[in-house]
Protein backbone atom coordinates (compact mmCIF):
# COMPACT_ATOMS: atom_id res chain seq x y z
CA UNK A 1 0.00 0.00 0.00
CA UNK A 2 1.31 3.45 -0.95
CA UNK A 3 1.82 5.67 2.07
CA UNK A 4 0.20 9.17 2.00
CA UNK A 5 2.96 11.34 3.39
CA UNK A 6 0.99 14.52 3.95
CA UNK A 7 -2.45 15.39 5.20
CA UNK A 8 -5.08 17.56 3.44
CA UNK A 9 -4.66 21.29 4.03
CA UNK A 10 -8.41 21.77 4.57
CA UNK A 11 -11.31 19.80 6.01
CA UNK A 12 -14.78 20.02 4.47
CA UNK A 13 -17.49 19.66 7.10
CA UNK A 14 -21.02 18.70 6.09
CA UNK A 15 -23.86 19.31 8.55
CA UNK A 16 -25.99 16.25 7.91
CA UNK A 17 -28.91 17.75 9.86
CA UNK A 18 -29.07 20.55 7.27
CA UNK A 19 -27.98 18.74 4.11
CA UNK A 20 -30.90 17.96 1.78
CA UNK A 21 -28.84 15.73 -0.55
CA UNK A 22 -29.45 18.05 -3.52
CA UNK A 23 -26.03 17.40 -5.08
CA UNK A 24 -25.36 21.02 -6.00
CA UNK A 25 -21.94 20.79 -4.34
CA UNK A 26 -21.05 17.89 -6.65
CA UNK A 27 -21.97 19.91 -9.74
CA UNK A 28 -20.26 23.11 -8.57
CA UNK A 29 -16.87 21.68 -7.56
CA UNK A 30 -14.43 21.23 -10.43
CA UNK A 31 -11.80 19.82 -8.07
CA UNK A 32 -13.86 16.69 -7.29
CA UNK A 33 -14.05 17.34 -3.57
CA UNK A 34 -17.74 16.39 -3.40
CA UNK A 35 -18.62 13.02 -4.90
CA UNK A 36 -21.19 10.24 -4.65
CA UNK A 37 -20.30 6.63 -3.97
CA UNK A 38 -21.82 3.63 -5.77
CA UNK A 39 -24.83 3.87 -3.47
CA UNK A 40 -25.34 7.55 -4.42
CA UNK A 41 -24.31 8.69 -0.95
CA UNK A 42 -22.48 12.02 -0.70
CA UNK A 43 -18.90 12.02 0.56
CA UNK A 44 -15.92 14.41 0.41
CA UNK A 45 -12.29 14.05 -0.65
CA UNK A 46 -10.59 16.62 1.57
CA UNK A 47 -7.20 16.41 -0.13
CA UNK A 48 -8.70 17.90 -3.31
CA UNK A 49 -10.07 21.00 -1.55
CA UNK A 50 -8.38 24.32 -2.42
CA UNK A 51 -10.67 26.43 -0.19
CA UNK A 52 -12.28 28.34 -3.08
CA UNK A 53 -15.60 28.57 -1.15
CA UNK A 54 -17.70 27.73 -4.22
CA UNK A 55 -19.55 24.89 -2.51
CA UNK A 56 -20.14 26.97 0.62
CA UNK A 57 -21.49 29.89 -1.42
CA UNK A 58 -23.85 27.77 -3.54
CA UNK A 59 -25.19 25.40 -0.89
CA UNK A 60 -28.88 26.37 -0.62
CA UNK A 61 -29.16 25.38 3.07
CA UNK A 62 -25.75 26.42 4.40
CA UNK A 63 -24.76 22.88 5.25
CA UNK A 64 -21.08 23.21 4.34
CA UNK A 65 -18.10 24.80 6.06
CA UNK A 66 -14.38 24.57 5.33
CA UNK A 67 -11.79 24.60 8.09
CA UNK A 68 -8.02 24.66 8.13
CA UNK A 69 -6.77 21.18 8.98
CA UNK A 70 -5.06 21.52 12.34
CA UNK A 71 -3.09 18.32 11.79
CA UNK A 72 0.55 19.26 11.95
CA UNK A 73 4.02 17.82 12.20
CA UNK A 74 6.02 18.08 15.39
CA UNK A 75 6.73 21.77 15.92
CA UNK A 76 10.10 22.99 14.69
CA UNK A 77 11.11 26.63 14.34
CA UNK A 78 13.30 25.84 11.33
CA UNK A 79 10.86 23.59 9.46
CA UNK A 80 7.26 24.67 8.92
CA UNK A 81 4.47 22.30 7.86
CA UNK A 82 4.55 23.90 4.40
CA UNK A 83 8.29 23.25 4.07
CA UNK A 84 7.85 19.57 4.94
CA UNK A 85 4.80 19.09 2.68
CA UNK A 86 6.59 20.73 -0.24
CA UNK A 87 9.52 18.35 0.16
CA UNK A 88 7.08 15.44 0.13
CA UNK A 89 5.56 16.76 -3.11
CA UNK A 90 8.90 17.19 -4.85
CA UNK A 91 10.12 13.81 -3.64
CA UNK A 92 7.01 12.25 -5.18
CA UNK A 93 7.08 14.12 -8.51
CA UNK A 94 10.59 15.45 -9.16
CA UNK A 95 8.97 18.64 -10.42
CA UNK A 96 9.26 22.38 -9.83
CA UNK A 97 6.58 23.64 -7.45
CA UNK A 98 4.21 26.09 -9.14
CA UNK A 99 2.29 28.78 -7.27
CA UNK A 100 -0.28 31.40 -8.15
CA UNK A 101 -1.13 34.92 -7.02
CA UNK A 102 1.30 36.92 -4.87
CA UNK A 103 3.60 35.65 -2.17
CA UNK A 104 1.98 34.37 1.02
CA UNK A 105 5.14 34.97 3.06
CA UNK A 106 4.92 37.42 5.97
CA UNK A 107 7.24 40.06 4.56
CA UNK A 108 6.78 43.69 5.65
CA UNK A 109 4.05 45.58 3.80
CA UNK A 110 5.41 49.11 3.67
CA UNK A 111 2.09 50.62 2.61
CA UNK A 112 0.86 49.74 6.11
CA UNK A 113 3.84 51.49 7.69
CA UNK A 114 3.15 54.77 5.86
CA UNK A 115 0.58 57.29 7.10
CA UNK A 116 -1.03 60.10 5.12
CA UNK A 117 -0.81 63.68 6.40
CA UNK A 118 -3.87 65.93 6.63
CA UNK A 119 -4.48 69.68 6.50
CA UNK A 120 -5.92 71.59 9.43
CA UNK A 121 -5.96 75.37 9.98
CA UNK A 122 -3.17 77.15 8.11
CA UNK A 123 -3.61 75.01 4.99
CA UNK A 124 -7.33 74.17 5.10
CA UNK A 125 -8.76 71.00 3.65
CA UNK A 126 -10.88 70.92 0.50
CA UNK A 127 -14.45 69.65 0.26
CA UNK A 128 -14.46 67.28 -2.77
CA UNK A 129 -18.27 67.32 -2.92
CA UNK A 130 -18.55 71.08 -3.39
CA UNK A 131 -15.18 72.00 -4.89
CA UNK A 132 -13.51 70.74 -8.10
CA UNK A 133 -11.09 67.85 -7.68
CA UNK A 134 -8.94 66.68 -10.61
CA UNK A 135 -8.05 62.99 -10.75
CA UNK A 136 -7.26 62.88 -14.49
CA UNK A 137 -3.78 61.62 -15.23
CA UNK A 138 -1.68 61.89 -18.38
CA UNK A 139 1.02 59.27 -18.99
CA UNK A 140 3.89 59.85 -21.38
CA UNK A 141 6.73 62.24 -22.01
CA UNK A 142 6.08 65.74 -20.73
CA UNK A 143 7.40 68.85 -22.46
CA UNK A 144 9.91 70.51 -20.16
CA UNK A 145 10.04 73.79 -22.06
CA UNK A 146 8.20 75.82 -24.67
CA UNK A 147 9.51 75.28 -28.20
CA UNK A 148 9.09 77.52 -31.24
CA UNK A 149 9.11 76.71 -34.95
CA UNK A 150 11.04 78.58 -37.64
CA UNK A 151 8.28 81.20 -37.82
CA UNK A 152 8.44 81.96 -34.13
CA UNK A 153 5.13 80.21 -33.37
CA UNK A 154 4.78 77.93 -30.38
CA UNK A 155 4.90 74.25 -31.31
CA UNK A 156 1.62 72.65 -30.23
CA UNK A 157 2.27 69.08 -31.37
CA UNK A 158 2.06 66.65 -28.47
CA UNK A 159 3.99 63.46 -27.97
CA UNK A 160 1.88 60.26 -27.72
CA UNK A 161 0.23 59.97 -24.33
CA UNK A 162 -2.43 58.10 -22.35
CA UNK A 163 -5.26 59.95 -20.62
CA UNK A 164 -6.83 58.27 -17.59
CA UNK A 165 -9.88 59.52 -15.70
CA UNK A 166 -8.22 58.30 -12.49
CA UNK A 167 -4.63 57.09 -11.95
CA UNK A 168 -5.54 53.39 -12.14
CA UNK A 169 -5.17 50.75 -14.86
CA UNK A 170 -5.99 47.03 -14.91
CA UNK A 171 -2.68 45.20 -15.09
CA UNK A 172 -1.58 42.53 -17.55
CA UNK A 173 -3.52 39.26 -17.46
CA UNK A 174 -3.36 37.18 -20.59
CA UNK A 175 -6.12 35.42 -22.49
CA UNK A 176 -5.28 31.90 -21.43
CA UNK A 177 -4.32 32.73 -17.88
CA UNK A 178 -7.86 34.12 -17.47
CA UNK A 179 -11.03 33.41 -19.41
CA UNK A 180 -12.45 35.39 -22.29
CA UNK A 181 -15.38 36.42 -20.10
CA UNK A 182 -12.96 37.85 -17.54
CA UNK A 183 -11.08 39.69 -20.31
CA UNK A 184 -14.33 41.08 -21.68
CA UNK A 185 -15.40 42.32 -18.24
CA UNK A 186 -12.07 44.12 -17.82
CA UNK A 187 -12.26 45.65 -21.30
CA UNK A 188 -15.83 46.88 -20.92
CA UNK A 189 -15.16 48.27 -17.45
CA UNK A 190 -12.04 50.10 -18.66
CA UNK A 191 -14.04 51.66 -21.49
CA UNK A 192 -16.81 52.76 -19.13
CA UNK A 193 -14.35 54.18 -16.59
CA UNK A 194 -12.11 56.02 -19.03
CA UNK A 195 -9.03 53.99 -18.06
CA UNK A 196 -7.04 51.18 -19.72
CA UNK A 197 -6.69 47.43 -19.24
CA UNK A 198 -3.66 45.39 -20.28
CA UNK A 199 -4.33 42.30 -22.42
CA UNK A 200 -1.15 40.55 -21.26
CA UNK A 201 1.23 38.51 -23.38
CA UNK A 202 -1.35 36.15 -24.88
CA UNK A 203 -2.46 38.19 -27.87
CA UNK A 204 -5.93 39.71 -28.17
CA UNK A 205 -9.09 37.81 -29.03
CA UNK A 206 -10.70 39.21 -32.19
CA UNK A 207 -13.94 39.99 -30.34
CA UNK A 208 -12.07 42.46 -28.10
CA UNK A 209 -10.48 44.55 -30.84
CA UNK A 210 -13.41 46.96 -30.61
CA UNK A 211 -12.16 47.99 -27.15
CA UNK A 212 -8.77 48.97 -28.61
CA UNK A 213 -8.89 52.56 -27.34
CA UNK A 214 -9.02 51.13 -23.81
CA UNK A 215 -6.36 48.45 -24.33
CA UNK A 216 -2.65 48.21 -23.60
CA UNK A 217 -1.12 45.72 -26.02
CA UNK A 218 1.75 43.66 -24.61
CA UNK A 219 4.81 42.36 -26.44
CA UNK A 220 6.68 39.74 -24.41
CA UNK A 221 9.67 37.53 -25.14
CA UNK A 222 7.49 34.78 -26.65
CA UNK A 223 5.89 37.26 -29.08
CA UNK A 224 2.62 35.34 -28.70
CA UNK A 225 -0.08 36.68 -31.02
CA UNK A 226 2.02 39.63 -32.18
CA UNK A 227 0.98 40.84 -35.63
CA UNK A 228 0.79 44.27 -37.25
CA UNK A 229 -2.97 44.29 -36.67
CA UNK A 230 -2.45 43.43 -33.01
CA UNK A 231 0.02 46.30 -32.56
CA UNK A 232 -2.34 48.73 -34.26
CA UNK A 233 -5.34 47.66 -32.20
CA UNK A 234 -4.36 49.16 -28.84
CA UNK A 235 -3.95 52.61 -27.29
CA UNK A 236 -0.41 51.81 -26.10
CA UNK A 237 2.20 49.06 -26.43
CA UNK A 238 3.99 47.50 -23.47
CA UNK A 239 7.28 45.64 -23.80
CA UNK A 240 7.28 43.12 -20.96
CA UNK A 241 10.80 42.45 -19.72
CA UNK A 242 9.82 41.05 -16.33
CA UNK A 243 7.07 40.82 -13.72
CA UNK A 244 7.14 41.07 -9.96
CA UNK A 245 6.05 37.52 -9.15
CA UNK A 246 8.93 35.98 -11.11
CA UNK A 247 11.80 38.37 -11.90
CA UNK A 248 14.21 36.92 -14.43
CA UNK A 249 11.74 34.20 -15.38
CA UNK A 250 9.64 33.95 -18.53
CA UNK A 251 5.90 33.38 -18.81
CA UNK A 252 4.28 29.98 -18.32
CA UNK A 253 0.80 28.90 -19.41
CA UNK A 254 0.05 25.24 -18.76
CA UNK A 255 -1.05 23.13 -21.72
CA UNK A 256 -4.30 22.23 -19.99
CA UNK A 257 -5.47 25.81 -20.56
CA UNK A 258 -4.56 26.04 -24.25
CA UNK A 259 -7.71 25.23 -26.20
CA UNK A 260 -8.46 25.89 -29.86
CA UNK A 261 -9.35 29.58 -29.40
CA UNK A 262 -6.26 30.32 -27.33
CA UNK A 263 -4.12 28.38 -29.79
CA UNK A 264 -5.49 30.54 -32.60
CA UNK A 265 -5.06 33.81 -30.69
CA UNK A 266 -1.53 33.03 -29.48
CA UNK A 267 -0.51 31.26 -32.69
CA UNK A 268 0.81 28.22 -30.80
CA UNK A 269 -0.11 24.48 -30.70
CA UNK A 270 -3.00 23.25 -28.57
CA UNK A 271 -2.46 21.38 -25.30
CA UNK A 272 1.26 22.15 -25.05
CA UNK A 273 2.73 24.38 -22.32
CA UNK A 274 3.45 27.89 -23.59
CA UNK A 275 6.70 29.08 -22.04
CA UNK A 276 8.11 32.49 -22.88
CA UNK A 277 11.91 32.65 -22.75
CA UNK A 278 13.33 34.41 -19.69
CA UNK A 279 15.16 37.03 -21.81
CA UNK A 280 14.13 38.75 -25.02
CA UNK A 281 16.69 37.24 -27.36
CA UNK A 282 17.03 40.55 -29.19
CA UNK A 283 17.62 42.66 -26.05
CA UNK A 284 20.97 42.48 -24.28
CA UNK A 285 21.59 46.19 -23.74
CA UNK A 286 19.81 49.53 -23.49
CA UNK A 287 20.79 50.08 -27.14
CA UNK A 288 18.97 46.87 -28.10
CA UNK A 289 15.94 48.01 -26.12
CA UNK A 290 16.02 51.37 -27.89
CA UNK A 291 15.99 49.54 -31.23
CA UNK A 292 12.85 47.57 -30.28
CA UNK A 293 11.18 50.75 -28.98
CA UNK A 294 11.97 52.47 -32.28
CA UNK A 295 10.70 49.50 -34.30
CA UNK A 296 7.37 49.47 -32.44
CA UNK A 297 6.99 53.22 -32.80
CA UNK A 298 7.70 53.06 -36.51
CA UNK A 299 5.30 50.11 -36.94
CA UNK A 300 2.50 52.21 -35.41
CA UNK A 301 3.39 55.49 -37.16
CA UNK A 302 4.68 57.06 -33.93
CA UNK A 303 1.11 57.46 -32.63
CA UNK A 304 1.24 55.16 -29.60
CA UNK A 305 3.21 55.54 -26.36
CA UNK A 306 5.60 52.71 -25.55
CA UNK A 307 5.68 51.22 -22.05
CA UNK A 308 8.56 49.08 -20.77
CA UNK A 309 7.63 46.78 -17.87
CA UNK A 310 10.28 45.46 -15.48
CA UNK A 311 10.29 43.66 -12.14
CA UNK A 312 11.42 45.42 -8.97
CA UNK A 313 14.89 44.09 -8.19
CA UNK A 314 17.81 45.34 -6.13
CA UNK A 315 19.37 47.60 -8.76
CA UNK A 316 16.05 48.83 -10.12
CA UNK A 317 16.90 52.54 -10.05
CA UNK A 318 19.87 51.97 -12.39
CA UNK A 319 17.70 49.87 -14.70
CA UNK A 320 14.97 52.52 -14.83
CA UNK A 321 17.55 55.23 -15.49
CA UNK A 322 18.70 53.30 -18.55
CA UNK A 323 15.16 52.60 -19.77
CA UNK A 324 14.35 56.31 -19.50
CA UNK A 325 17.08 56.90 -22.09
CA UNK A 326 15.82 54.17 -24.45
CA UNK A 327 13.04 56.29 -25.91
CA UNK A 328 10.30 54.64 -23.84
CA UNK A 329 7.44 56.94 -22.82
CA UNK A 330 6.31 55.05 -19.70
CA UNK A 331 8.04 52.63 -17.33
CA UNK A 332 5.98 50.06 -15.41
CA UNK A 333 7.58 48.59 -12.30
CA UNK A 334 6.09 45.45 -10.74
CA UNK A 335 6.85 44.64 -7.09
CA UNK A 336 7.54 41.20 -5.67
CA UNK A 337 4.05 40.82 -4.19
CA UNK A 338 2.51 40.99 -7.66
CA UNK A 339 0.10 38.24 -8.66
CA UNK A 340 0.47 35.70 -11.46
CA UNK A 341 -1.27 32.65 -12.83
CA UNK A 342 1.77 30.38 -12.50
CA UNK A 343 5.23 30.98 -11.06
CA UNK A 344 7.91 28.76 -9.52
CA UNK A 345 7.12 28.87 -5.79
CA UNK A 346 10.72 29.57 -4.75
CA UNK A 347 11.05 32.43 -7.23
CA UNK A 348 7.74 33.99 -6.18
CA UNK A 349 8.60 33.91 -2.50
CA UNK A 350 12.29 34.84 -2.57
CA UNK A 351 13.18 37.04 -5.53
CA UNK A 352 12.60 40.77 -5.97
CA UNK A 353 11.90 43.68 -3.64
CA UNK A 354 8.80 45.55 -2.40
CA UNK A 355 7.34 48.06 -4.84
CA UNK A 356 7.27 50.82 -2.21
CA UNK A 357 11.07 50.85 -1.89
CA UNK A 358 11.63 50.38 -5.62
CA UNK A 359 9.30 53.26 -6.54
CA UNK A 360 10.87 55.71 -4.10
CA UNK A 361 14.38 54.83 -5.27
CA UNK A 362 13.48 55.18 -8.97
CA UNK A 363 11.64 58.48 -8.59
CA UNK A 364 14.56 59.92 -6.62
CA UNK A 365 17.13 58.72 -9.16
CA UNK A 366 15.25 60.17 -12.14
CA UNK A 367 14.83 63.49 -10.34
CA UNK A 368 18.53 63.62 -9.42
CA UNK A 369 19.44 63.01 -13.07
CA UNK A 370 16.99 65.67 -14.30
CA UNK A 371 15.03 63.24 -16.48
CA UNK A 372 11.93 62.61 -14.36
CA UNK A 373 9.62 64.27 -16.91
CA UNK A 374 11.06 62.19 -19.75
CA UNK A 375 9.01 59.20 -18.62
CA UNK A 376 5.97 58.37 -16.52
CA UNK A 377 6.12 55.74 -13.79
CA UNK A 378 3.36 53.16 -13.31
CA UNK A 379 3.68 50.72 -10.40
CA UNK A 380 1.97 47.51 -9.37
CA UNK A 381 2.39 44.66 -6.93
CA UNK A 382 -0.34 44.34 -4.29
CA UNK A 383 -2.15 47.66 -4.59
CA UNK A 384 -5.05 46.68 -2.33
CA UNK A 385 -7.18 49.81 -1.91
CA UNK A 386 -7.39 53.54 -2.55
CA UNK A 387 -5.01 54.49 0.28
CA UNK A 388 -2.28 52.41 -1.40
CA UNK A 389 -2.94 54.38 -4.59
CA UNK A 390 -2.57 57.71 -2.76
CA UNK A 391 0.67 56.58 -1.11
CA UNK A 392 2.08 55.35 -4.43
CA UNK A 393 1.36 58.68 -6.13
CA UNK A 394 2.92 60.61 -3.23
CA UNK A 395 6.04 58.40 -3.47
CA UNK A 396 6.40 59.37 -7.12
CA UNK A 397 4.14 57.20 -9.28
CA UNK A 398 2.04 58.72 -12.06
CA UNK A 399 -0.46 55.85 -11.91
CA UNK A 400 -0.85 52.30 -10.61
CA UNK A 401 -1.60 48.90 -12.09
CA UNK A 402 -4.08 46.70 -10.20
CA UNK A 403 -4.59 43.00 -10.96
CA UNK A 404 -5.53 40.95 -7.92
CA UNK A 405 -8.11 43.47 -6.66
CA UNK A 406 -10.10 43.36 -9.95
CA UNK A 407 -10.03 39.55 -9.91
CA UNK A 408 -11.40 39.55 -6.38
CA UNK A 409 -14.09 41.97 -7.56
CA UNK A 410 -14.98 39.40 -10.24
CA UNK A 411 -15.35 36.68 -7.60
CA UNK A 412 -11.82 35.31 -7.04
CA UNK A 413 -11.48 33.79 -3.57
CA UNK A 414 -7.66 33.57 -3.65
CA UNK A 415 -7.42 29.78 -3.57
CA UNK A 416 -4.07 30.17 -5.39
CA UNK A 417 -4.48 27.28 -7.83
CA UNK A 418 -4.89 29.30 -11.05
CA UNK A 419 -2.37 27.15 -12.94
CA UNK A 420 -4.64 24.08 -12.71
CA UNK A 421 -7.31 25.69 -14.90
CA UNK A 422 -10.11 24.54 -12.59
CA UNK A 423 -11.25 27.92 -11.30
CA UNK A 424 -14.72 27.38 -9.88
CA UNK A 425 -15.55 31.08 -10.33
CA UNK A 426 -14.96 31.09 -14.10
CA UNK A 427 -11.93 33.40 -14.00
CA UNK A 428 -8.65 31.45 -14.30
CA UNK A 429 -10.03 28.64 -16.47
CA UNK A 430 -10.79 27.75 -20.06
CA UNK A 431 -13.27 24.92 -19.34
CA UNK A 432 -16.52 25.98 -21.02
CA UNK A 433 -18.78 24.88 -18.19
CA UNK A 434 -16.71 26.89 -15.69
CA UNK A 435 -16.20 29.96 -17.91
CA UNK A 436 -19.99 30.34 -18.14
CA UNK A 437 -20.15 30.95 -14.40
CA UNK A 438 -18.69 34.43 -14.88
CA UNK A 439 -21.20 36.85 -16.38
CA UNK A 440 -19.09 39.55 -18.12
CA UNK A 441 -21.86 42.15 -17.76
CA UNK A 442 -22.13 41.57 -14.04
CA UNK A 443 -18.34 41.56 -13.87
CA UNK A 444 -18.16 44.87 -15.72
CA UNK A 445 -20.59 46.43 -13.25
CA UNK A 446 -18.64 45.18 -10.25
CA UNK A 447 -15.35 46.48 -11.67
CA UNK A 448 -16.88 49.87 -12.42
CA UNK A 449 -18.23 49.99 -8.87
CA UNK A 450 -14.83 49.12 -7.42
CA UNK A 451 -12.82 51.75 -9.28
CA UNK A 452 -15.55 54.39 -8.87
CA UNK A 453 -15.50 53.79 -5.10
CA UNK A 454 -11.71 54.05 -5.03
CA UNK A 455 -11.86 57.27 -7.04
CA UNK A 456 -14.30 58.80 -4.55
CA UNK A 457 -12.01 57.83 -1.68
CA UNK A 458 -8.99 59.26 -3.53
CA UNK A 459 -10.80 62.59 -3.80
CA UNK A 460 -11.71 62.49 -0.10
CA UNK A 461 -8.10 61.84 0.92
CA UNK A 462 -6.74 64.48 -1.44
CA UNK A 463 -9.24 66.95 -0.04
CA UNK A 464 -8.13 66.08 3.46
CA UNK A 465 -4.56 66.91 2.45
CA UNK A 466 -5.61 70.24 0.97
CA UNK A 467 -4.66 69.06 -2.54
CA UNK A 468 -7.06 69.37 -5.47
CA UNK A 469 -5.21 67.50 -8.25
CA UNK A 470 -3.30 64.27 -8.71
CA UNK A 471 -0.49 66.21 -10.39
CA UNK A 472 0.06 68.22 -7.20
CA UNK A 473 0.26 64.99 -5.19
CA UNK A 474 2.79 63.23 -7.44
CA UNK A 475 6.09 62.89 -5.59
CA UNK A 476 4.83 65.05 -2.72
CA UNK A 477 6.47 62.99 0.05
CA UNK A 478 5.88 65.73 2.61
CA UNK A 479 2.33 64.37 2.78
CA UNK A 480 3.60 61.00 4.06
CA UNK A 481 4.98 59.88 7.43
CA UNK A 482 6.50 56.56 8.44
CA UNK A 483 5.61 54.52 11.50
CA UNK A 484 7.57 51.53 12.77
CA UNK A 485 10.33 52.03 10.18
CA UNK A 486 14.07 52.18 10.79
CA UNK A 487 16.24 55.09 9.66
CA UNK A 488 17.46 53.32 6.51
CA UNK A 489 13.93 52.48 5.40
CA UNK A 490 12.84 56.08 5.98
CA UNK A 491 15.86 57.24 3.98
CA UNK A 492 15.06 54.99 0.99
CA UNK A 493 11.40 55.98 1.06
CA UNK A 494 12.38 59.63 1.39
CA UNK A 495 9.83 60.34 4.11
CA UNK A 496 9.95 61.57 7.70
CA UNK A 497 8.94 59.64 10.77
CA UNK A 498 5.53 60.19 12.31
CA UNK A 499 5.84 62.95 14.89
CA UNK A 500 8.47 64.95 12.96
Amino acid sequence: MKVEYFQPEYKVIRDMDRCIDCGICVKQCANEVHLRDKNKKLYTVDKNCVNCHRCVATCPVGALTIEKNEFGFKRNKSWSDDDINNIFRQAATGGVLLASMGTAKEYPIYWDKILINASQVTNPSIDPIREPMETRTFLGKKNSQIEFDENGDIKTEEKPFIELSTPIMFSAMSYGAISLNAHRALAEAAEDLGILYNCGEGGLHKSLYKYGDSTVIQVASGRFGVTSGYLESGAAIEIKIGQGAKPGIGGHLTGAKINQEISKTRMIPEKFDAISPAPHHDIYSIEDLRQLVDVLKEATDYKKPIIVKVAAVHNISSIVSGIARSGADIIAIDGFRGGTGAAPLRIRDNVGIPIELALAACDERLRDEGIRDDVSLVVGGSIRHSADVIKAIALGADAVYIGTAPLIALGCHMCRTCSKGLCNWGIATQKEDLVKRLDPEEGRERLVNLVSAWNSEIKEMMGGMGINSIEALRGNRLMLRGIGLNLKELEVLGIKSAGE
